[in-house]
């Protein structure tokens, strides 16, 4: 029975691909994958901006969206269709071919990006041995979407905010990378299978074997969570969207459906980098304790998920947006220098695997972790005298 629903999705696809003629079945195969995970990201996409709202409603003591339908739920129908028929405007100056593309090259290589991920069990559109690489590659393109939309406008605004967003961007993609390396050089494999397989099995019969479970595999998360958080322009690191300074930034000229297409892949991109953090840290498809091996892999991958979704939607309704300046600083001086030592603390973790004396298991893992707090602390204090920060002090003005 656990194996008739943990591979409910992949014997439907199998059915399917077996009743088309035999000639049709090589075309067929990807063509299935591909519309499976549009159709569920894009339904992903629309109640993830329900939730959003109506969880940044309750956050922030307003109301939500509750008018289209019963509880607001067709609301989501209500913002496609509205962004459907507006006005499609283009400036007199802008170039027109460019301006056309810029959205469609900021949706592709998003969707691209999935082929990869094992979303459960034998449930990978695309399984290769780079595919790792292949997901970073893919997702450098939006950086060339974003200047194609600042520059195609013709716009300072535009230009200026594409600028800053590509600059952030770069930024944060160093630390975002270093930050899987750790896993890649303990599994041997840029392989998302693999690195997944490697997290199977339990520490004590019960807890899973995930790398976030480990000192540096902490460490990377942590510091994956932040630069995919600013890479996937979520507040606090919003930056490039500022309204009160850049008018929109790079989507200033841009209206209708083709910037919700900008929408769409940003919200997208976030369920892509969360499915990696997923892949990469918390064991992908497995479950978390041994005994609730018997819900299927499609379900936990799931669970994970909306658990980062609920992750992102909490952060952005409590956290201020960070200034510009504090925003590189901390990418340049602060996350790039702990990634870095951070490898060098997971070779440590990966050669110091044979202590056979008594204790070495408790020794080693106090010892990575003392190796990442004791620079963390340093580093740290070291920033905040410089920059001269200080606690906030909130004045009432009459």
């Amino acid at each position: 029975m656990f194996e008739l629903f943990d591979q409910l999705f992949v014997n439907l696809k199998h059915a399917v691909v077996g009743a088309l003629p035999e000639g049709w079945r090589g075309l067929a195969s990807p063509l299935i994958s591909a519309a499976a995970i549009l159709g569920v990201f894009a339904s992903l996409f629309a109640l993830t901006v329900l939730v959003e709202r109506k969880g940044l409603g309750r956050i922030q003591n307003r109301p939500g969206p509750n008018r289209v339908g019963p509880a607001g739920l067709l609301q989501p129908l209500a913002d496609f269709i509205k962004a459907l028929t507006k006005e499609d405007i283009v400036p007199v100056s802008a170039d027109k071919v460019l301006h056309f593309l810029a959205p469609v090259v900021m949706l592709a290589p998003v969707l691209l990006a999935y082929a990869v991920l094992p979303f459960g069990r034998n449930m990978v559109a695309v399984d290769f041995d780079a595919g790792l690489l292949f997901f970073f590659a893919a997702g450098a393109c939006v950086e060339l979407a974003v200047f194609m939309a600042g520059w195609s406008s013709h716009n300072k605004f535009s230009l200026l905010g594409a600028m800053r967003a590509i600059a952030q961007m770069i930024s944060y993609e160093l630390p975002l990378i270093l930050a899987t390396l750790g896993v890649v050089m303990l599994v041997g494999s840029l392989s998302l299978e693999d690195i997944v397989d490697s997290q199977a099995g339990h520490h004590w019969g019960w807890l899973a074997r995930w790398w976030v479970f480990t000192p540096w595999g902490l460490a990377a998360f942590v510091i994956f969570l932040i630069a995919a958080t600013a890479e996937s322009n979520r507040a606090p690191f919003d930056l490039p969207e500022g309204e009160a300074e850049l008018v929109a930034g790079h989507l200033v000229e841009y209206s209708g459906f083709k910037y919700a297409i900008f929408f769409i892949a940003e919200y997208l991109g976030l369920f892509a980098v969360s499915a990696l953090a997923i892949t990469l840290f918390l064991g992908g498809w497995h479950a978390p304790v041994a005994g609730l091996d018997w819900l299927p892999s499609w379900f936990w991958f799931g669970v994970k998920l909306a658990g980062f979704i609920v992750f992102f939607i909490w952060v952005r309704g409590t956290l201020p947006r960070v200034r510009v300046d504090h925003l590189m600083g901390f990418a340049w001086k602060f996350l790039l220098p702990l990634v870095l030592w951070n490898l060098v603390v997971a070779a440590v973790w990966w050669y110091s695997r044979g202590w056979a004396f008594a204790g070495a298991g408790i020794l080693r893992w106090v010892g990575c972790a003392a190796m990442i707090l004791i620079p963390y602390s340093l580093l740290g204090r070291a920033l905040y005298t410089r920059h001269g920060l200080g606690p906030r002090t909130y004045r009432l003005v009459a």
